[in-house]
């Protein structure tokens, strides 16, 4: 994979350009950006989506938080177009799908409180099949379910466990050409492989650190080709398999400054004077500091908290960084 840039920077403001802890990204017809932003529990104010695009240009955000009115949210997860453009976000804490159209305009919402989808439990991935249903991984529940386009549930598969088929703690969700479900198995270190109806097919990756192994994998994309990317959360990385869940490579990251990072240096000189006069780098840490976290949050380039990857319908992947507070961007091969 060719890397492409980078976009974001750090933000100390709760509404403005930059990211508070991103989370997932969709993409619009349009060719906009919509980043949500999360927060951490000790610092909720920043909870948001942004609309930004590739050229780096910022057009807005709506859906603040925290908040319990219909058009904020309290645990923002993950975030989706379908193809009619309407955009759906879920709200693990408030145990919803929030849906709003591309200009920030809330629409419905389903899940508690709600007269569709009223026993919703902490909704994480969401993704949507080549039909126009939606498909939900619930957390707690350990399941998935598939639901029309109207809100109304039509299948659901898997349960809380350990053993082939079931989930612990499913997070990312993402489907490929033949309607097969992919589902981020985050507990349970692995990513399982379901049919269009809830039928077990297989798994990819184990609980470790080598290649091919996994730790809290958080969310999968499959290309165009039949390649399975993932973001491996725990060990700070993204991995690639091939379509038969062979391991192929790693990516590690290899971030330059973004435009917005640019600019900012360029009006605060005390910043980049610091920056230039920094290790940002640390290649000998202890030995007991030498784990992928401590790793990734003393080397700038790597991935730090690389929460979702997603594929754009140009075949560019995009890697979310939360704790980085950005975006790099990689042309597939």
């Amino acid at each position: 994979m060719r890397y492409v840039k980078s976009i974001g920077l750090n933000s100390n403001q709760q509404i403005g350009r930059g990211f508070n802890h991103p989370y997932d990204i969709a993409f619009s017809n349009n060719e906009r950006i919509y980043v949500l932003n999360r927060m951490y529990p000790q610092s909720t104010d920043g909870i948001r989506v942004q609309i930004c695009d590739l050229e780096d240009e910022w057009y807005g955000e709506f859906g603040h938080g925290p908040g319990d009115t219909n058009d904020q949210f309290m645990v923002p997860v993950c975030i989706d177009f379908n193809s009619e453009e309407r955009l759906f976000i879920t709200d693990e804490s408030h145990h919803q799908i929030k849906i709003f159209d591309r200009d920030g305009n809330f629409l419905e919402a389903w899940g508690k409180g709600t007269s569709k989808l009223k026993d919703l439990n902490s909704p994480s991935g969401i993704c949507f099949d080549s039909t126009g249903n939606v498909l939900v991984a619930q957390q707690f529940n350990g399941n998935v379910i598939k639901v029309s386009a109207e809100g109304k549930a039509l299948l659901q598969f898997g349960e809380s466990g350990t053993t082939q088929g079931k989930l612990n703690l499913p997070w990312g969700i993402c489907v490929d050409d033949q309607d097969n479900v992919y589902v981020a198995d985050w507990r349970n270190d692995r990513i399982q492989k379901f049919d269009r109806e809830g039928g077990f097919l297989g798994t990819f990756g184990e609980s470790g650190r080598g290649e091919g192994q996994l730790s809290r994998p958080s969310s999968v994309a499959v290309a165009r080709d039949g390649r399975v990317i993932v973001a491996d959360w725990g060990n700070e990385r993204v991995q690639i398999f091939d379509k038969g869940g062979r391991f192929e490579s790693i990516l590690q990251g290899q971030a330059t400054l973004s435009k917005w990072a640019l600019e900012w240096l360029d009006v605060n000189k005390d910043e980049l004077n610091a920056r230039q006069t920094s290790d940002l780098e640390i290649k000998n840490l202890p030995a007991h500091l030498n784990t992928p976290y401590h790793r990734a949050s003393q080397t700038e380039h790597i991935f730090w908290g690389p929460v979702s990857v997603k594929i754009d319908d140009r075949q560019r992947l995009y890697v979310t960084e939360h704790s980085r507070h950005r975006i790099q961007i990689y042309e597939l091969d």
